[in-house]
């Protein structure tokens, strides 16, 4: 388990034709249709960052709808990484961009 009780937590970065297309939206709405708490938030550079946390097939679900992305986007790279800071349960929301 990782902190807050999660079985699993990651940090994506998405790269692409990924802003201006609805990917922090729909990343929202999917997360939240899988369970999953964490973040999104637009990067300076272009790219989408993500934090997702729960469990391991939902998480790893919600990483392969990334790298698909929603209808608009064009996804070349997505990066994974575990991360150790998890979220506050219940709850994805979208952040300020870094």
């Amino acid at each position: 388990m990782t902190g807050a009780g999660y079985e699993v937590c990651v940090r994506v970065r998405v790269v692409g034709r990924v802003q201006g297309v609805w990917f922090r939206a729909w990343t929202v709405q999917e997360a939240t249709r899988r369970g999953l708490a964490g973040w999104v938030r637009n990067c300076h550079d272009g790219a989408v960052e993500a934090v997702f946390a729960g469990s391991r097939t939902d998480v790893e679900d919600m990483i392969l709808a990334c790298r698909r992305g929603p209808p608009a986007a064009s996804v070349t790279a997505l990066i994974q990484e575990p991360e150790m800071d998890a979220p506050e349960p219940g709850r994805f929301g979208q952040v300020a961009t870094t």
